[in-house]
């Protein structure tokens, strides 16, 4: 795999975002993530997944330094298959905790709002969804997805502001479960994962999607409908303009 890291111990898969410095989501992460998470699933031997990143960041989100160069074929099915991993994780059946390892905005967000424990770094780092104010349509999955975490109304006013969240904001509003120093986040999620593991395995998991039900129901509506606003809009020339200063921007960093 090019874009993750698998390590497994004492029954625990942990993986690894591992795509450059910021692990930035492209097709390739999200195939292999896709790819990985259906392999654990039927392994019997594995139950437990911790998802993390490196360095500072969880995930900086969707790379729109290659997703701006995608033609319209290309980004029609990286929306598919970004929409069937936002569903993937949050059906997943056995326990899945995000160690969030720094920044994890928008796309990186999207993906720890579907594990079932969040783990953050404390410091100087951001968490939230910020795709409006670079001219990226919400899908209302993703709103769906957001206000199962934080609220309706919650989501709805940080949605609409682009807000990121420092690591006590997120804390506080439930974004995240716990926050402790970047060094620990790894060993307090697996410590998390230890304490769902006590567990019966099928009363678990059972559980778990008898509670997810609504919200499963919820993301998984006819694509074209709830994702064809996101498309049309990235054609847009406004969001085109948006994109190319933001890569710009990106590129003299």
């Amino acid at each position: 795999m090019e874009t993750i890291q698998l390590v497994i111990s004492n029954r625990i898969a942990t993986v690894r975002l591992s795509r450059g410095k910021a692990n930035a989501i492209n097709a390739v992460l999200v195939n292999e993530l896709l790819e990985c998470l259906l392999e654990l699933k039927a392994n019997d031997q594995i139950r437990g997944v911790l998802l993390t990143g490196h360095g500072e960041f969880f995930s900086a989100g969707l790379d729109v330094v290659e997703l701006y160069q995608y033609n319209e074929t290309e980004i029609l099915d990286f929306w598919r298959i970004y929409d069937r991993l936002i569903r993937r994780i949050v059906s997943f059946p056995k326990p899945i905790v995000a160690a969030i390892t720094g920044h994890c905005p928008a796309g990186g967000c999207v993906l720890a709002l579907g594990c079932d424990y969040r783990v953050m770094s404390e410091g100087n780092y951001r968490i939230g969804l910020n795709e409006i104010p670079f001219g990226i349509v919400v899908p209302e999955t993703i709103f769906h997805l957001y206000s199962s975490v934080i609220g309706r109304g919650k989501a709805y006013q940080s949605l609409l502001e682009g807000k990121l969240h420092t690591p006590d904001e997120a804390f506080s509003i439930g974004l995240v479960n716990e926050i402790c120093p970047l060094d620990d986040v790894e060993s307090h999620g697996i410590a998390q994962l230890e304490k769902y593991l006590q567990f019966s395995t099928s009363v678990w998991a059972q559980s778990k999607l008898n509670f997810r039900n609504a919200l499963i129901q919820r993301l998984t509506p006819d694509f074209a409908t709830a994702f064809e606003p996101t498309i049309k809009q990235w054609w847009s020339a406004e969001t085109r303009a948006i994109l190319e200063k933001m890569i710009s921007k990106i590129k003299h960093q």
